[in-house]
């Protein structure tokens, strides 16, 4: 077996181990469901439920790295404070401070 597939088949199978506990779809999932992941999957689960979030507009198809990497800390503490609260919601909410901050930051320049 080629490496390429190997490390492949691994990627998938780590988060799907991860968060095999519920058997919700994400886009239901309240906060406490997402913090009930282990933390080194959490950043993995943001960026998968974002490339979700953002799946039927193209205009916004890319890899937001840096801003990816700015809302998980911003999903993970919102998440802590309001555990009952909808996963889905605290991503798309952490998403419009980040982008609010990036335009802010570039009308600056």
């Amino acid at each position: 077996m080629k490496p390429v597939p190997l490390i492949l088949l691994i990627t998938m199978a780590v988060p799907v181990g991860a968060v095999a506990d519920t058997k919700k779809p994400v886009a239901k999932w309240t906060c406490a469901d997402f913090i009930g992941v282990e933390d080194a999957f959490k950043p993995k689960l943001i960026y998968w439920a974002t490339a979700q979030a953002k799946a039927d507009k193209p205009e916004v198809a890319t890899i937001n790295i840096e801003g990816t990497e700015k809302v998980i800390p911003i999903i993970i503490e919102d998440c802590k404070k309001a555990p009952q609260d909808s996963f889905w919601q605290k991503l798309e909410a952490g998403w419009k401070r980040v982008e609010a901050d990036m335009k802010s930051f570039e009308k600056k320049l």
